[in-house]
C-alpha cells in the first residue's frame, strides 16, 4: 500500500479564512473555490492524475490563497 503524504489541515483552514476575509463577498469566493475544485476534479479524472491525497477543494483553497498572497505567480 502506498503511503499518502501528510498535509496540515490547520493550514488549509487558515488559508480559507484568509480568502474569505480578503473577499468583499463570501458567497462569491465560495463559488470560485467550488468551481476551481470542480475543474480540477474533472481534469484529474480525465488525466488519471494523482495529487497525493489532497482533496480538490483543499487544493483549490491552497492555490487561491497563494494567488492572493503572492500575486506575482499569477502573471500579467
Amino acid at each position: 500500500m502506498q503511503k499518502r503524504p501528510v498535509f496540515d489541515t490547520n493550514q488549509v483552514m487558515r488559508r480559507a479564512e484568509e480568502l474569505i476575509n480578503a473577499s468583499s463577498n463570501r458567497y462569491r469566493v465560495t463559488v470560485q473555490v467550488a468551481s476551481r475544485a470542480k475543474k480540477r476534479r474533472h481534469r484529474e479524472n480525465s488525466e488519471d492524475f494523482d495529487d497525493g491525497g489532497i482533496k480538490a477543494v483543499m487544493h483549490a483553497i491552497l492555490e487561491m490563497s497563494d494567488e492572493l498572497t503572492q500575486p506575482e505567480i499569477i502573471g500579467d
